[in-house]
């Protein structure tokens, strides 16, 4: 019992301090041009920063995802933020996976949800995933989160809709400008140090 209650406090405590990064700060470490700058994944991704982790199909797949789990989840630079925490210390991640008894690394979890959407897709209509569209997509995408497609190969199907979208809410949602969009009275017990 008692292993079960520390387990769930040290949980509770990593929950805080991301959901604290999200709301406070924002800004992670990117490469634009050589040089490393402080960026929230929405300028990183205007600004053309670096991938470290995540390849160019990987990158277009994520975006394309996230668009339709949460609109806005490219430009807000959800492919940005999730290769960022992939590339990160497992310690250090903020990412939602650290939260599901995924062992680290934690790449492989993301790249074979990726893999498994864009086998769906290429089996189902012999196209890649971001070439879909939107109708194509949402079913495709509603038949992730029901359970797993027939045809499905990679992670647990409904998991990787859960990490996948849990990480584009707090992308586009997670942030002033997000809870101002909700229509959502912001109220931190600590302001951040500068809009964002």
């Amino acid at each position: 019992m008692l292993n079960n209650l520390a387990d769930f406090a040290k949980k509770a405590s990593m929950a805080q301090d991301r959901r604290q990064f999200l709301v406070r700060a924002g800004c992670l470490l990117f490469t634009v041009g050589g040089a490393r700058l402080w960026l929230t994944p929405a300028e990183a991704r205007s600004r053309g920063a670096d991938l470290q982790v995540l390849d160019a199909a990987q990158t277009r797949t994520l975006e394309a995802f996230g668009e339709i789990l949460v609109p806005g989840a490219a430009e807000a630079g959800l492919a940005h933020f999730v290769d960022s925490q992939l590339a990160a210390d497992p310690n250090d991640c903020l990412l939602v996976t650290r939260y599901f008894n995924i062992e680290p690394p934690y790449l492989p979890f993301y790249a074979g949800t990726l893999a498994g959407l864009e086998s769906l897709s290429a089996e189902r209509h012999q196209r890649a995933f971001a070439a879909l569209g939107e109708a194509e997509a949402v079913a495709l995408v509603r038949e992730l989160g029901a359970g797993t497609p027939r045809g499905w190969s990679g992670p647990p199907a409904e998991l990787g809709y859960l990490v996948i979208r849990s990480d584009a809410v707090d992308v586009v949602y997670g942030t002033v400008e997000g809870f101002r969009r909700l229509g959502v009275p912001y109220m931190p017990h600590i302001l951040p140090p500068r809009p964002w």
